[in-house]
């Protein structure tokens, strides 16, 4: 099994109208209200391609009750430690076109000895399975906490997954970890560098892995991705009804692990789970399917002058 760890889950109300503009009043053509959060999505992702999850989180009992329900329905298991605060709700507003437009709170507060617990809950569940950690960090949070849930797993250089960002990721640089997953502006944070290309790419994922990430999984958006690890390689995927690129890298991350974790197949599998769930509507998880996997090219033969960007 492989248990997700979501510091500062939510719940998502999905809005899709015409055309946004600003200071107009919308009518939505669908309203949706999902459980979710980084962790969670991955949660979601891997049961819904058949791949028992278990997604540890912070809640108060009422939240708890409406994540617990939403969860099992669909075949995830759920484990909260209790905390006084509630839940944030964040807003996904989405356009034909597939742009999405999002609104996120802060969420509850959590102290340092509720982020404790929270480590040792993810810690002591995930036996010597995955634990994937994903997503910001609620107020109060020590930033160091990724480092800590690290420092807190003897073997996080083999199955230890990150994906977040700002001081909590940078905080991780050189602590071992197995995988971890920012995407391209991320990547620009943590190694200050300036990137056009594939090649630039590779060589900033080169620098963090050089300081103890085993894998870098670098996400791009329709730009594809890179895996730097002990092989090197590129892919991208063919979509052509792209509905909501909310939850993309987060099934990226789950298809990858669900993959083994490791090299170009690994990569492929989470390319193509990226694709599924980018012609989606929510952040559910979608069930990746054979034409998915055919849409998907993975080279280990990289273009390095191939641009890229945000």
């Amino acid at each position: 099994m492989i248990t997700t760890l979501t510091p500062n889950p939510s719940f998502d109300r999905t809005l899709r109208v015409d055309a946004l503009e600003r200071g107009e009043v919308h009518r939505a053509s669908l309203v949706r209200v999902e459980c979710a959060g980084k962790g969670v999505n991955v949660a979601r992702a891997l049961a819904v391609n058949e791949h028992p999850a278990r997604a540890v989180f912070p809640a108060n009992d009422d939240d708890f009750a409406a994540f617990d329900a939403a969860l099992a329905a669909t075949g995830v298991t759920s484990q909260a430690v209790r905390i006084r605060g509630s839940i944030r709700s964040n807003i996904t507003v989405v356009e034909p076109d597939g742009t999405t437009t999002k609104i996120n709170e802060p969420g509850p507060e959590l102290d340092a000895a509720e982020a404790g617990e929270l480590i040792r809950a993810a810690v002591t569940g995930s036996g010597s399975g995955w634990l994937v950690a994903s997503g910001s960090l609620a107020p109060s949070t020590p930033t160091d906490f990724y480092a800590q849930l690290a420092a807190s797993l003897p073997d996080a250089a083999q199955r230890l997954a990150v994906d977040s960002s700002g001081q909590p990721l940078e905080l991780l640089i050189g602590t071992p970890c197995a995988v971890v997953k920012p995407n391209f502006s991320e990547l620009v944070h943590l190694t200050r560098r300036h990137m056009c290309t594939v090649g630039e790419v590779i060589d900033a994922a080169r620098e963090l892995r050089d300081a103890g990430w085993a894998s870098v999984l670098v996400s791009l958006g329709r730009f594809g991705a890179v895996l730097v690890s002990d092989e090197i390689a590129y892919g991208t995927i063919s979509v052509t009804d792209v509905r909501n690129t909310v939850g993309a890298g987060d099934a990226l991350l789950a298809g990858f692990v669900a993959a083994g974790g490791c090299g170009a197949s690994a990569l492929a599998e989470g390319l193509a789970w990226a694709g599924a769930a980018v012609r989606s509507v929510g952040t559910a998880g979608a069930r990746v399917s054979l034409d998915d996997r055919r849409a998907v090219v993975v080279s280990q033969c990289v273009p390095r002058d191939l641009p890229v960007g945000e």
